[in-house]
């Protein structure tokens, strides 16, 4: 069995697809006006913003009151036939951006027994950053008891020849298209092809290929190959994985090995494509001594060869070579070295993505920056083998509305 399967997916029949589709529940976390303005455009009529719980909420005296009304809703839905069900499918997604490229991508469900968000893991399915096992628990509340769920999970494949996705792209105006319409607050166009039959498994078979020879890539890697990184949506995916082991622990006399809750849908899509844009994430470190930090980071942590990494401290600037040898990434190499460093030390770091916004945090009294350079897309899968898993806030895939927005679901229960 392959670790990406079609799956019976549920897909709803709406008036409105425009108020049917939010955005994913961790995005605009620190503004509760969105999500206001959201909850607004899509009262009174069915949506996923009446089925997820916005991370904005978490805290607040709204998250008690909308965790009690969610699987209600659900369980509403699923008795007033709001979704229809395409049995053993996948779905052929092409998201336009803000800059007006396309990202491709496809809808199906992956098997958790090969997921793995442990540090050091070696499952065909792996996180790319640490998962903070804090954030788990709000999430499993939501799930454990809920009928259905619905993905904001981005799954990547290193595909370098393209033969997994893209295929089915070349070939979409054969196939039946389920949606097209324009996504709220900005988020762009989204259109939808429906895989079932031969074309889903011509995917199977082609992904069944792929897996069995993927290794060979990182045949120079001390660590062991993987099929599949988890790019957005760990937390949800780990939750997912939770909850499973839960219900087998619960149930040790039961055979759930192919209960439902054994999988997970996600969309899948490949670093390769032209339109998937790694930003980089840079580091301020602020109420520090900055030279004195600066130093530090020159005798315990740079080379000769290396990483280049811009600094700034006030107007002045400069360029360190962080050492290659530490880590596949600078950004693995600078965080490790600032971990250790704040342990012992006065500061306080913070991620920021913009270039402009960097410099001026830096330009600030006991304050450094640090602009970081994009990661190369080929870096993810061998930065996750050759260490185990790549420091917190390495890249960001795109802007905040081009994450994935809640539209097509599946029966856990």
């Amino acid at each position: 069995m392959n670790a990406f399967l079609p799956a019976d997916i549920l897909f709803p029949r709406v008036d409105s697809m425009e108020k049917w589709a939010v955005i994913a529940c961790d995005q605009f976390t620190s503004d509760p006006a969105y999500w206001d303005r959201v909850r607004k455009n899509a009262e009174g009529a069915p949506s996923t913003i009446n089925l997820i719980l916005p991370e904005a909420e978490l805290g607040t005296e709204k998250e008690a009151e909308h965790t009690a009304l969610i699987n209600k809703t659900m369980a509403e839905y699923l008795q007033n036939h709001i979704f229809t069900t395409f049995e053993n499918a996948l779905v052929y997604i092409e998201r336009t951006l803000e800059n007006g490229t396309v990202r491709k991508g496809l809808v199906g469900m992956v098997d958790l027994n090969t997921y793995d968000y442990s540090t050091g893991s070696t499952s065909a399915i792996r996180a790319t950053e640490r998962t903070v096992v804090e954030r788990i628990p709000p999430r499993m509340r939501v799930r454990r008891d809920a009928p259905i769920e619905l993905p904001h999970i981005l799954m990547l494949a290193d595909d370098h020849e393209k033969v997994l996705i893209e295929p089915i792209g070349e070939k979409k105006d054969q196939l039946k298209k389920i949606y097209d319409f324009e996504l709220m607050e900005g988020g762009n166009r989204i259109a939808g092809w429906l895989v079932q039959g031969e074309e889903a498994q011509a995917f199977n078979d082609r992904l069944t290929e792929y897996s069995a020879t993927v290794g060979k890539k990182y045949e120079d890697l001390k660590g062991v190959p993987m099929v599949f990184a988890v790019g957005d949506g760990n937390h949800s995916l780990a939750t997912a994985k939770s909850c499973y082991e839960e219900l087998k622990a619960n149930n040790p006399d039961m055979d759930l090995s192919m209960h439902p809750a054994r999988f997970a849908l996600v969309e899948l899509e490949n670093i390769h494509d032209e339109a998937q844009v790694f930003e980089p994430i840079h580091r301020v470190i602020v109420k520090c001594d900055p030279k004195a930090l600066l130093a530090a980071l020159e005798q315990e942590a740079c080379a000769e060869e290396g990483f280049p990494v811009k600094w700034y401290i006030g107007k002045e600037s400069g360029t360190v070579i962080l050492d290659q040898a530490k880590s596949q990434l600078a950004v693995g190499v600078l965080q490790g070295f600032l971990d250790d460093y704040l342990k012992e030390h006065e500061g306080e770091i913070d991620y920021i993505h913009d270039d402009d916004a960097l410099i001026a945090l830096a330009d600030q009294d006991n304050a450094i920056g640090f602009l970081l350079p994009a990661m190369e897309k080929s870096q993810l899968f061998r930065g996750v083998i050759a260490d185990g898993i790549l420091p917190r806030k390495t890249f960001s895939m795109g802007h905040s509305r081009e994450k994935r927005y809640y539209l097509e679901g599946r029966k856990i229960k």
